[in-house]
């Protein structure tokens, strides 16, 4: 064992580095070159339910195409291609990954039905996963719809793909949750193995020529790590012994993952840094995790690992507040009010 091995999901990892879903991940030639350049485990891009139901109802309509022809034309079929489905693409591209890669591959599925899901979350696992990610991304744009409503949705949702799968499960959450520490124990509850904080929203932009709506994706900075640290560290005490924990959204350095580890995250996830810098910007991030271990005196990242979390607060809640005020009191205007005007 490594002065760097962790377990995540279950799985001995070399590193706590983990390559999250985008570009790098799309395809098994991509992963491959993550794993040469130092990731411990990759999480391919989600598949996406609607797209799959999407090539249904093309195919559908395609199929009754001439079916209310003359009987003397009934033997006419649509030409039709044949092509690979996108679940078909993407579970050929789980089993490929598995077959050429050395290092654990999370699959993830982001669905819309609770059944949906459930049905996906077994082709995975028969693709030959190592894991599953669910990736909960969802707008409650509808205000008929509660907040106990789509926590409840979510829980379903997980309690149904445990019964389907015996992959270990990893859900990633948004942080927009009215009581997410709640909500958090509840999906662990309901068969999560391990919690992703935090999925991103990404906001759209609008054309003020052509007043259409721009999708736009933007690359997270070091400083969006904060909310997860904040997070790891209530969440940490709670889970423990019951479900691992990742980082997620700004990590950027060998001490930014230091930061996840001492607040009591199993790994530390990145693609932005990746994108900005090469997949060759995770050696360097190794090598700074090595040398912030030396820093500061640990032979291991089990050493660290939660001794910052609220495990040692009695009010975490309490302790919030107090930081709260701090903060606002901490930061003074620049010098002009500080410094007197001369007196003619």
């Amino acid at each position: 064992m490594s002065r760097l091995t962790t377990r995540y999901l279950g799985l001995e990892l070399r590193t706590p580095l983990v390559a999250s879903a985008g570009p790098y991940t799309r395809t098994p030639e991509s992963a491959l070159r993550l794993q040469e350049a130092g990731a411990s485990a990759i999480v391919m891009p989600s598949l996406f339910e609607e797209e799959v139901a999407r090539e249904q109802d093309e195919l559908s309509r395609a199929l009754d195409q001439g079916s209310e022809s003359f009987a003397e034309a009934l033997n006419y079929f649509p030409a039709l291609a044949a092509v690979e489905s996108t679940a078909e693409r993407y579970l050929a591209s789980v089993a490929e990954m598995k077959q050429r890669l050395d290092i654990p591959v999370i699959a993830s599925l982001n669905g819309t039905s609770p059944g949906g899901w459930a049905y996906f979350a077994g082709e995975i696992e028969q693709a030959g996963a190592d894991a599953l990610e669910l990736n909960l991304y969802r707008i409650a744009a509808d205000p008929a719809q509660t907040g106990a409503a789509v926590e409840e949705r979510d829980v379903e949702v997980v309690r149904r793909v445990r019964q389907a799968t015996r992959l270990p499960l990893a859900v990633k959450i948004s942080p927009a949750y009215s009581a997410l520490a709640n909500h958090a124990v509840r999906l662990i509850e309901a068969g999560a193995d391990g919690l992703v904080l935090f999925n991103r929203f990404y906001q759209p932009d609008i054309d003020p020529d052509s007043r259409e709506v721009i999708p736009r994706v933007s690359l997270s900075e070091p400083w969006e790590l904060r909310l997860p640290l904040r997070w790891l560290a209530i969440l940490r005490p709670l889970s423990a012994g019951r479900a691992c924990l990742a980082a997620s959204s700004g990590v950027a350095s060998g001490v930014d993952v230091a930061k996840a580890l001492l607040v009591g995250a199993d790994v530390a996830m990145t693609t932005s840094a990746l994108l900005r810098h090469g997949r060759e910007h995770l050696a360097t991030m190794e090598r700074e995790l090595m040398a912030w271990l030396d820093a500061n005196e640990y032979f291991t990242v089990e050493e660290l690992r939660g001794s910052v979390s609220y495990a040692a607060s009695d009010d975490p809640a309490a302790f919030e507040r107090a930081n709260y005020l701090r903060v606002l009191r901490s930061w003074n205007p620049p010098n002009e009010l500080t410094t007197r005007p001369q007196l003619p």
